[in-house]
C-alpha cells in the first residue's frame, strides 16, 4: 500500500501532464518499479502512463532501455550518465513525452565509501529539452529510500 501523500503526489503528476497532453514512461532499477506503481495506482493514468521498465540488472538496463555496456564499465550502474542513459532510452523506445529513470542504492547492504547506501540518482528525460539528472543521498533503511526516491521522482516529473 503506498502512502496517501505519495497518491496525492501522482494524482498531481498525472493532472499536470494530461492537461499538456503529454505521456509518461519509467526506467526504475532500485525502485523496481514503485514509481509507475504509484502512478498507476490511480485511476485513469493509462491516459498519460505509456511504459515502465524494471531494469534493475545491468543486462536489463541494456536490452530494454540502450544504457551502454561501455558506460556502465566505465561509471557503474549507479551514476549520472547510467541515469541520463536510462531515461533517454525509456524516452526513445516507449515514444513518449517525458521519461524518469533512477538507479541507486537502497540498501542495507551493497555500499560502499563512493556509493553508500541511499546514494541515488534520478532522472527525466522530456522531448525537446535537456535530461536533467539529479543526485541525492537518502537517509533511512530500504523502505524509506525507495520512498525518497519515488517522491523525488514525481517532482521532477512535471518540474
Amino acid at each position: 500500500m503506498l502512502p496517501e501523500a505519495t497518491l496525492d503526489q501522482a494524482r498531481q503528476v498525472l493532472a499536470t501532464l494530461d492537461a499538456r497532453g503529454e505521456s509518461l514512461a519509467t526506467a526504475e532499477s532500485c525502485t523496481g518499479g514503485l514509481i509507475a506503481a504509484a502512478l498507476t495506482a490511480i485511476a485513469g493514468s493509462s491516459s498519460v502512463v505509456m511504459a515502465g521498465f524494471v531494469t534493475y540488472s545491468n543486462t536489463a538496463k541494456v536490452a530494454m532501455v540502450g544504457v551502454q555496456e561501455a558506460t556502465l564499465a566505465a561509471h557503474g550502474a549507479v551514476s549520472d550518465p547510467v541515469a541520463r542513459q536510462m531515461a533517454e532510452g525509456a524516452l526513445a523506445r516507449a515514444g513518449v513525452d517525458v521519461a524518469l529513470s533512477c538507479t541507486g542504492v537502497a540498501g542495507p547492504g551493497g555500499g560502499s565509501a563512493d556509493k553508500p547506501v541511499g546514494l541515488v540518482f534520478i532522472a527525466r528525460a522530456r522531448r525537446g529539452a535537456p535530461t536533467i539528472v539529479e543526485r541525492h543521498v537518502f537517509p533511512g533503511d530500504r523502505a524509506a529510500v525507495r520512498a525518497a526516491t519515488v517522491a523525488a521522482a514525481l517532482r521532477l516529473a512535471v518540474d
